[in-house]
């Protein structure tokens, strides 16, 4: 049920919102790691992956995207082709190392926030929702990524990195029980997490989580910030369509255009929480 805050004012029944960031909160489109991955495969083996191919295992920690990456049918036959063999682990490894220095260069170019994103966000704050986050970046990247995020007003509760723990991240549950206890959650049925990629919303089925994707901020759509303000009701139908089609694989609770369609769901997930409803 609902309880009163100290300002008598009703506060919600949903304890914790623990969201992904690009796609998410920031980079409209999820420009920042996928453009990345192109330049690394590039600079690193002189091998071409296209911008769709680097889209595909979005939301694994970045080791393991590059591994799966290598693993599509298409990379691997042209992999194979140019060097006589299947991609190692010293590939990956190689390929890795190249990442990370090109995406803390470039993570902050991709930073503003997405829509209504920061009144969304401090809207559940003045409900005395926490604010989590997660995300398939490193630790090394969240550290340039989490203080400029918080000059355009971003600052959520805990942020957990895909490297922060032991056992790695998605789609497994750890970073997200990690929130939960930094965040001292009572009850994982009374959080949700948001995410716009397949192996998160996985993450907060894994963790007992109400699960909300979102279908056109994200990496399955792959619009521009400019392209989804210009677009035609058409092309947001017809990329709402692509991006459902990836994402009903994992059975999220609910599926939204973008964070600036929380709000009603979150009212949502409390009627059924007050009503006894589980996710």
């Amino acid at each position: 049920m609902n309880n009163l805050t100290e300002n008598n004012t009703i506060k919600s029944a949903v304890e914790a919102v623990i969201f992904d960031w690009a796609g998410t909160i920031v980079d409209f489109g999820s420009f920042a790691p996928t453009t990345i991955f192109v330049e690394a495969f590039k600079t690193e083996y002189d091998f071409d992956i296209s911008l769709a191919e680097a889209r595909v295992p979005m939301g694994l920690g970045k080791w393991d995207h590059i591994q799966a990456v290598g693993k599509l049918d298409s990379v691997a036959h042209r992999w194979s082709e140019k060097f006589g063999q299947v991609m190692l682990d010293k590939d990956i490894d190689l390929i890795y190392e190249r990442f990370i220095p090109l995406q803390k260069a470039k993570v902050v170019d991709h930073v503003e926030p997405i829509l209504n994103a920061i009144n969304v966000v401090n809207d559940l704050k003045k409900q005395g929702i926490k604010i989590g986050s997660c995300s398939g970046y490193p630790r090394a990247v969240m550290d340039i990524l989490i203080p400029a995020a918080a000059k355009y007003g971003y600052q959520p509760d805990c942020v957990v990195a895909t490297d922060d723990l032991t056992h790695g991240g998605r789609p497994a549950p750890h970073m997200v029980l990690k929130n939960v206890i930094e965040l001292g959650v009572g009850n994982v049925a009374n959080c949700i997490k948001v995410d716009d990629s397949t192996p998160g919303i996985d993450e907060g089925h894994n963790a007992g989580m109400w699960t909300v994707g979102l279908l056109l901020s994200g990496n399955e759509a792959g619009l521009t910030a400019q392209q989804f303000k210009d677009a035609t009701p058409e092309v947001l139908e017809n990329a709402r369509d692509k991006a459902r089609l990836v994402m009903q694989k994992s059975n999220p609770h609910f599926l939204i255009d973008t964070i600036d369609d929380l709000p009603a769901i979150v009212a949502e997930i409390e009627l059924r929480l007050n009503s006894g409803q589980r996710p």
